[in-house]
């Protein structure tokens, strides 16, 4: 076995799973939602497959998706994207795969943001990459100049950054984004900017893609999520939106990983994308009101929460809540003996690991999420002070 693969433990988010189906707990842990997608678009997929095209779909992806994509982005984002510069991927893991291999190569340096996905690393390692990893740390997880000057030097290729952050459910300000902007512009850098969490921001926050800021447009990635958008996550429809001298690379690269997704899905997603403005407004509005619900339950139960300002996910400081173990020691007692799975956040690092904290999904029917907190509060009361 490649070496890479053979030392690489299984997915945190697979052991948790198992151990909350094993044991019958609720599953907090693994972020998929159990509300929220809309009923057209899944009509709208089953059509097209009884109706439409059941063989290969062009590698680049279906036209009317490909031009769906560019039109979101111009109404919702303001950014200018040809058709040509979108390349439909199975999912936003094939979108990321595809760029850092066609992106990266033996030597580069790629520059993280720590708690990450968990995907990243290993990616980056099997291109021929080398992590430079620049540490967020809780409550407020920002990004600072000396933090990001000191993970990039002479052999930087490219920065991967996430925007809204899973697992910190942080929206990056401008100001933050401009530390990025201004690092990859100064060093000559591409940035592979993971956005698939774009619609899910709250409270009157808007997202800024990385490719506005000025210098970016013509140096960034950008990747997306059907599955983030609709609340649909096992249909694995992603995109790349790059310019062309990047595009084209990433496309060599995506020809040889899955070549082309399923044809109904994307012709689905086409039409989903072009739905009109409330859909988007209420479908954050229903995740703000589950995040609320499930804000106060935490508070009540004593548990200290961390803002949440995208995603639909929650981190919870255990020291400040009162309880002394660590976070993988707090996960695998709750889900064995307090039935509710949450995930441990030094999973999402690689180095110098936060180990105080915990991430919980919050994107769950109003009945699931007191279940959940009914073992959340007998996990407090467990392994409280």
């Amino acid at each position: 076995m490649n070496p890479l693969y053979e030392t690489l433990p299984t997915s945190i988010f697979a052991h948790m799973s198992g151990l909350a189906a094993e044991h019958g707990a609720v599953n907090l842990g693994q972020g998929f939602p159990d509300f929220g997608w809309p009923q057209d678009v899944v009509e709208s997929a089953a059509q097209a497959l009884l109706n439409g095209s059941n063989q290969y779909a062009p590698m680049t992806g279906l036209p009317a998706l490909r031009e769906a994509v560019a039109d979101h982005y111009r109404q919702y984002q303001g950014l200018v994207v040809e058709n040509g510069d979108v390349i439909v991927t199975s999912g936003a893991t094939e979108a990321l795969a595809s760029a850092i291999m066609a992106l990266v190569s033996e030597g580069d340096e790629v520059v993280l943001f720590q708690p990450l996905y968990d995907a990243y690393v290993p990616l980056v390692r099997r291109a021929g990459g080398v992590p430079k990893f620049v540490r967020l740390t809780p409550p407020d997880w920002r990004i600072t100049e000396g933090a990001l000057a000191e993970a990039f030097s002479e052999r930087t290729r490219l920065v991967i950054f996430n925007n809204p952050q899973n697992p910190a459910a942080r929206v990056f300000g401008e100001d933050e984004l401009r530390i990025i902007a201004d690092a990859c512009v100064r060093s000559d850098v591409i940035a592979l900017s993971d956005e698939v969490w774009e619609h899910l921001v709250f409270d009157g926050r808007r997202h800024v893609p990385l490719a506005s800021l000025p210098g970016m447009a013509e140096r960034t990635v950008k990747v997306g999520s059907a599955g983030k958008i609709f609340s649909m996550t096992g249909w694995k429809i992603g995109w790349i939106v790059a310019p062309q001298a990047l595009a084209l690379p990433i496309s060599k690269a995506h020809q040889y990983l899955t070549f082309a997704t399923a044809p109904n899905l994307q012709s689905a997603v086409a039409y989903g994308l072009g739905k009109d403005t409330d859909y988007f407004e209420t479908m954050r509005s229903d995740f703000a009101r589950a995040r609320d619900v499930f804000l106060r339950g935490l508070e009540e139960a004593g548990y200290a929460a961390l803002p949440v300002e995208g995603t639909y996910f929650v981190c919870v400081d255990l020291a400040a809540s009162g309880i002394g173990v660590d976070d993988v020691t707090f996960c695998e007692r709750a889900v064995r003996e307090c039935g509710v799975a949450a995930i441990p956040v030094s999973a999402f690092y690689d180095e110098n690991k936060v180990r105080s904290v915990i991430r919980l999904c919050f994107a769950k029917q109003p009945e699931t999420i007191e279940k959940g907190l009914e073992g959340l509060r007998r996990a407090k009361a467990l392994m409280g002070a």
